[in-house]
């Protein structure tokens, strides 16, 4: 997934011969989870609120795609509060069937510097979901995304579905 600007989420900053000990030690994790069925675009707005008033207190960055029921999330920041963050949103009611799809820790410039949480549209989820699945490690978590982008395709998810 390429970030706003264009470039590899991936990839790291510097030479190849071994990490830039200069670029912080950053710890992400990307994760998918549907809505619970009384979470509406009001209420995600409350979520982005509270993560932009809350994210900046523990160094914590990221962009959250929401539509029709279903969270995509990318966090980023050091790892304690990270994993606290999944916790959270682990109990949280308003998510269910989490799937974390990937993690990684590494040092490098962030992803997402100036986005305490940024709320991408849900035009953009059929794209998000589609290179998700491409580049999914897990095959359930390949499988979970595919039968989203499946629920998507048929209208199950319509909110969802881009106006083309």
């Amino acid at each position: 997934m390429n970030t706003p600007d264009g470039s590899d989420p991936g990839a790291l900053d510097g030479d190849d011969d071994g990490p830039d000990e200069a670029l912080p030690l950053l710890y992400n994790v990307v994760y998918c989870s549907r809505a619970s069925p009384q979470v509406d675009e009001a209420e995600v707005a409350r979520i982005v609120a509270t993560a932009r008033r809350l994210n900046p207190q523990h160094d914590i960055t990221g962009m959250l795609v929401f539509g029709s029921g279903i969270f995509f999330q990318w966090l980023e920041g050091p790892r304690d509060p990270v994993v606290a963050l999944m916790d959270r949103l682990r109990q949280d009611p308003r998510h269910r069937d989490v799937v974390q799809l990937s993690e990684s820790e590494e040092h490098r410039d962030r992803v997402f510097p100036a986005w305490d949480m940024e709320w991408v549209g849900a035009q953009d989820i059929h794209e998000v979901l589609a290179d998700a699945m491409e580049t999914a490690e897990d095959p359930a978590h390949a499988a979970t995304l595919a039968l989203l982008l499946e629920e998507l395709k048929t209208g199950q998810l319509s909110a969802l579905r881009p106006n083309r």
